[in-house]
């Protein structure tokens, strides 16, 4: 008979904390879906400014609206150096 107590307040128990779950995956998804959430705008570390992404030899790189700052992702970098190694000045400044 214990046993039995015992399984049922177990059930009874993840029955409980999935219902919490489930609301809290509801309200994260309300959230995700709201404007607050929808502004993935980045700001430049140099001067504040907002960071737009521009096509450079079908790379996309980050550059700031303000102080005209080029920011790399992490592997766009080498991306460049690889599509300049034929002669590009680009490539030039890595050799």
């Amino acid at each position: 008979m214990p046993m039995e107590l015992d399984d049922r307040g177990r059930a009874l128990e993840n029955e409980y904390f999935h219902r919490k779950e489930q609301e809290l995956i509801e309200k994260m998804k309300a959230k995700l879906a709201s404007d607050e959430t929808t502004n993935l705008e980045l700001s430049c570390p140099k001067c504040d400014g907002t960071l737009h992404e521009t096509a450079y030899e079908n790379i996309k790189i980050d550059v700031c609206d303000k102080c005209s700052g080029v920011w790399f992702d992490a592997g766009e970098l080498a991306q460049v150096v690889e599509k300049e190694k034929e002669g590009g000045w680009f490539g030039g400044l890595f050799k």
